[in-house]
């Protein structure tokens, strides 16, 4: 039988405990349902030092003509406390309308209905106009270091090309109808490291309390604002994530202060010349004696984190007015075209096609009793498969 019913499709999926760096059996499982379809399915092992190796999986059915890639990951962030689930985590099991389990929404159910948007394309049409792959890595909710972008370069070395791509991450704030996915904002985190000298608290002459430079440091980080916002993006934001002086005496002028940040910025910006921004207002920051009179600048140290996530906007017709006129189609309701939230493997993706992210409602998304409506996987697999068939009438090679 072809794996056409979404919620058969994902509850074998839930029932396989992939909890990064696992496979738990969920790649075979795809595997399982994708072969009777047609699909060539090849497993990836990916590995680097210090990091987990990670199985990853390439499908792809069709030959010549657009190709269409769906992406997604199965691996699960941790279920945390078992006993507080009102289900078991892994048993996928149905009550109230609902179907719980660890991945329901982040992200097996959209893998599970896209599988059964393109089983039941391929029942009723035969094979698409074009070529259709899967790219599902088991790496999403850990180090992202052996999953997509390895994954990508894999298939592209070996000659895949694709000319479009969704990804299934839950995307809808509220109904199915809410949102896609059309950009995401840059992300870019560092640390600051303020010396100063130790000493005790009575004697502040005899000492230099890293604490008031650290907040002469950060106050310049959060004031002024970065920027406005731009037409398809939200104001750039950095928030200051941790503060820290190690210090456990309250007499001892500490020796050092770091302060975390992270900024999720727009296209007002490259990653380079935010760097470049933020440097330039801890020197200045740096230099101002008001909370430190009769002092040298503050001496400081700022480290960036490896690998910071480039923002990006996509702008192709076919991919998102045939997605849009699909979820329109289903609902009867128009989504809003967003560039909100985290980061997502679509920052990967966008260097190899255009990309957009759809799926399930998130609310619940790495919580205790993670769950997804049963009806929205029939509508999310009506909407994907209302898709495919309009994606490959308007896709212009």
């Amino acid at each position: 039988m072809l794996p056409t019913d979404p919620i058969a499709n994902l509850q074998t999926l839930i029932r396989c405990p992939s909890v990064t760096p696992a496979e738990g059996g969920a790649l075979s499982a795809l595997e399982t349902m994708l072969t009777p379809l047609g699909f060539a399915v090849e497993r990836v092992m990916a590995t680097d030092e210090d990091t987990p190796d990670i199985e990853n999986l390439y499908a792809r059915l069709g030959g010549d003509g657009p190709h269409l890639m769906f992406a997604g990951h199965t691996d699960v962030v941790p279920v945390g406390d078992a006993g507080a689930w009102t289900h078991p985590p892994f048993a996928a099991e149905i009550a109230g309308g609902e179907m719980f389990g660890r991945g329901a929404v982040d992200m097996k159910g959209g893998i599970a209905c896209f599988i059964a948007a393109i089983a039941r394309h391929v029942e009723k049409n035969g094979a698409p106009k074009g070529s259709v792959s899967f790219l599902i890595t088991g790496d999403e909710e850990g180090p992202a270091i052996n999953g997509t972008i390895k994954l990508l370069q894999w298939a592209a070395a070996k000659g895949e090309h694709w000319d479009a791509c969704v990804v299934g991450e839950p995307t809808n704030p509220d109904r199915l109808s809410d949102m896609i996915k059309i950009g995401r904002r840059g992300s870019l985190s560092g640390k600051i490291t303020v010396n100063g000298v130790q000493g005790h608290a009575a004697y502040p002459h005899l000492a230099d309390n890293p604490v008031r430079g650290i907040l002469q440091l950060t106050q310049a980080l959060l004031d002024p604002p970065f920027d406005q916002g731009t037409a398809d993006f939200q104001p750039s934001n950095l928030e200051v994530t941790s503060v820290d002086v190690g210090n456990p005496a309250t007499n001892v002028i500490p020796a050092k202060a770091t302060a975390s940040f992270n900024i999720r910025f727009n296209d007002t910006w490259t990653a380079e010349t935010l760097q470049a921004e933020i440097a330039g207002r801890l020197q200045r920051a740096a230099a101002d004696t008001r909370l430190r009179p009769g002092r040298e600048p503050v001496s400081y140290q700022l480290a960036w984190a490896e690998r910071p996530s480039h923002v990006f906007l996509t702008r192709n017709n076919a991919l998102i007015d045939s997605l849009s006129g699909a979820i329109e189609k289903v609902t009867g309701q128009m989504p809003k075209l967003s560039t909100t939230g985290g980061t997502s493997d679509a920052r990967y993706i966008k260097d190899y096609c255009p990309v957009v992210e759809f799926g399930l409602v998130g609310q619940t998304m790495h919580m205790v009793d993670e769950r997804v409506a049963v009806a929205d996987l029939e509508t999310l697999t009506r909407i994907y498969e209302t898709f495919i068939e309009r994606w490959f009438d308007n896709a212009v090679l």
